[in-house]
């Protein structure tokens, strides 16, 4: 049946859409999945929605302390003016009343203590997401695990210390008699620990290692 039509095409475009509506056909009776046109194929965003809410809240929230702390300042510019309207919509408080300052400063640390908690929930939800996958790679890959976690090495640009400052440097800390002064404490001490009898001498031999280490598991 195929080559009927292939027979009967007669350019290159309604042979394509013969071999196109061949191949459909194939799928659909296998039960294969075909992606149509206009169907959109790309990858979901691993970035949770409630993520993303969150963050606009937090960059809305920022905006708005800007907008507050500025008219708290002294701007009354009418854009200014008009956000700070909105942020009191529905409450009895008014710009003209005498303590505007004190109800603009309560507004702004509200919003900077939903930023903390949006933020830290945030962070909690990061911090599990890494023990999450350190947990499923180390049980998958445990080199790639260990090379992910092993930190950047960091070289220092220019020269080196010159040799002879080191050992100089170090020799005056290891080489020169330092006469130190403990204080008055350290004879206390020793005259307290005078009655204390010493410890009889222990002397280990190889038997005794070779039969701590026989007894020790692997």
């Amino acid at each position: 049946m195929l080559v009927t039509y292939l027979e009967a095409s007669r350019d290159l475009c309604e042979t394509n859409s013969i071999l196109f509506g061949a191949a459909v056909a194939v799928c659909r009776i296998i039960g294969a999945k075909v992606p149509m046109a206009g169907r959109a194929t790309t990858q979901s965003s691993a970035i949770p929605a409630w993520r993303k809410r969150i963050e606009d809240r937090i960059a809305k929230a920022r905006a708005l302390i800007g907008r507050l702390t500025s008219f708290r300042s002294g701007n009354n510019r009418p854009r200014i003016m008009r956000t700070v309207r909105m942020a009191f919509a529905g409450t009895n408080i008014s710009l003209s009343q005498p303590d505007i300052t004190q109800k603009l400063t309560e507004r702004i640390d509200d919003l900077k203590q939903k930023i903390a908690a949006w933020g830290k929930r945030i962070r909690r939800f990061s911090e599990r997401s890494r023990r999450f996958n350190q947990n499923r790679l180390f049980q998958s890959d445990h080199k790639r695990l260990y090379k992910s976690l092993e930190q950047p090495k960091v070289c220092g640009a220019g020269q080196g210390p010159d040799q002879a400052d080191i050992i100089a440097f170090w020799r005056g800390l290891w080489s020169e008699p330092v006469n130190h002064s403990e204080g008055p404490w350290m004879e206390v001490v020793a005259s307290q620990d005078a009655s204390v009898t010493p410890m009889d001498p222990i002397t280990i031999t190889p038997e005794d290692v070779a039969e701590a280490v026989r007894r020790a598991p692997n």
